[in-house]
């Protein structure tokens, strides 16, 4: 029997199973996939450590939202964004609630081709972060020949925006690590360490100024560096810092809806079907081990995504 992940309940990684489920068919306008690899994100993290409002009826919680995988079955009108989707078809998925699974039925919407350039475990990791990233240029207008500063750019989210924000022309300034800098100047971006002296660091590397920033850690540190550094708040945007966001009047980046994520899916496989994209994979761990890799995860230290395969 197909076998998924599940919070049993509210508390930290260590509530993690992995149990049978079953899978029903695919009805009309659905496809059902054999799962290679999910893609680990903090709001997995997210849906069984925070408690407010929720008791113990929401358990057990499945988890994961993207997914790679091969199409066993479809069932009738069963089109995607970029055409029609068939049995033995390589495909990418998001959203798919319950992604951490050996099989899954979604929406055919919900699906795309998977890039011939990417494994299995790159292709899990692409479309939440990717989306996410594209929004965040998206609504901060970001153009060519303009200096884009990213915090914390070796991350899953960060990676994806240095590297749409270098094929869209733009300087790149990411906010990293030391650990995680050699890897940034790969993706074509300037380094630079966080902690203090953080906004001067900025202006030494970027003396004409920096037109855009992008948050994906949510700290006060970067917001606060991102106000330091760029004038205009319609140019600062925040992944992470929604509430803070909302009221400092920077942009909130927010799922962008079903049409929004069809238009960034299809771009984000034209960039990496030119070799301007790819998945950082930090780590990838077996399904029976999401306990172990929610705690990396929880760990803030790695640099790219973490990946789960059945």
């Amino acid at each position: 029997m197909p076998s998924a992940v599940v919070a049993t309940a509210f508390g930290g990684p260590e509530v993690l199973s992995l149990i049978e489920v079953p899978v029903a068919p695919p009805g009309p306008g659905e496809v059902q996939i054999q799962v290679r690899a999910a893609g680990v994100n903090p709001v997995d993290y997210k849906s069984y450590t925070v408690t407010a409002g929720r008791g113990p009826s929401k358990l057990p919680i499945r988890l994961g939202y993207e997914a790679s995988g091969v199409v066993l079955a479809v069932g009738a009108d069963a089109e995607g964004p970029a055409g029609a989707v068939r049995p033995g078809d390589a495909v990418i998925a998001y959203p798919v609630p319950g992604a951490y699974a050996t099989e899954l039925v979604t929406k055919a919407s919900n699906v795309l081709p998977k890039p011939a350039g990417l494994s299995f475990e790159q292709a899990g990791g692409l479309l939440l972060t990717g989306i996410t990233a594209y929004q965040a240029l998206h609504v901060t207008n970001v153009a060519a020949g303009e200096t884009v500063l990213v915090h914390g750019a070796a991350g899953g989210v960060g990676s994806m925006v240095v590297q749409l924000a270098v094929a869209a022309g733009a300087r790149v300034i990411g906010t990293a690590s030391e650990s995680g800098h050699a890897e940034l100047r790969k993706l074509g971006a300037d380094p630079v360490p966080y902690g203090s002296g953080l906004a001067e660091r900025i202006r030494s590397l970027a003396p004409m100024g920096v037109d855009v920033a992008i948050d994906t850690v949510g700290t006060d540190e970067a917001i606060g560096t991102s106000l330091a550094v760029v004038a205009d708040r319609e140019r600062i945007a925040t992944i992470a810092a929604w509430q803070r966001g909302t009221e400092l009047g920077i942009q909130v980046v927010t799922d962008p809806g079903p049409e929004g994520r069809a238009t960034a899916g299809l771009e984000l496989l034209r960039l990496v079907g030119e070799g301007k994209l790819r998945v950082l994979v930090a780590a990838t761990y077996h399904l029976s081990e999401a306990t172990e890799a929610h705690k990396a995860l929880g760990s803030g230290h790695t640099h790219g995504k973490i990946i789960l395969v059945p």
